[in-house]
């Protein structure tokens, strides 16, 4: 298939400094970047449909009734000496 593509200065620059240390043709270098980067893209789009899943672990039960007093809080969680 022939297309005409436009590439970033940056990417047109990588792809000729490529081009010049493995002595390949242009067209060949692009298509095995576009085939790597398909790959990596499809198999990123696989990775993320399934989802993440965590064991749920008993911690006990609370032992403060609520966080609004603040001093309460840490002494429960740091002894009195936190002050």
């Amino acid at each position: 298939m022939r297309t005409t593509l436009s590439l970033d200065e940056d990417v047109a620059a990588a792809l000729e400094q490529l081009r010049k240390t493995r002595d390949e043709s242009f067209k060949a270098l692009v298509n095995e970047a576009l085939r790597r980067g398909l790959k990596d893209m499809k198999d990123a789009a696989r990775r993320r449909t399934t989802p993440f899943r965590t064991r749920a672990v008993s911690l006990g039960r609370c032992r403060l009734g609520g966080v609004d007093n603040v001093a309460e809080a840490l002494a429960v969680a740091e002894g009195e000496s936190f002050r």
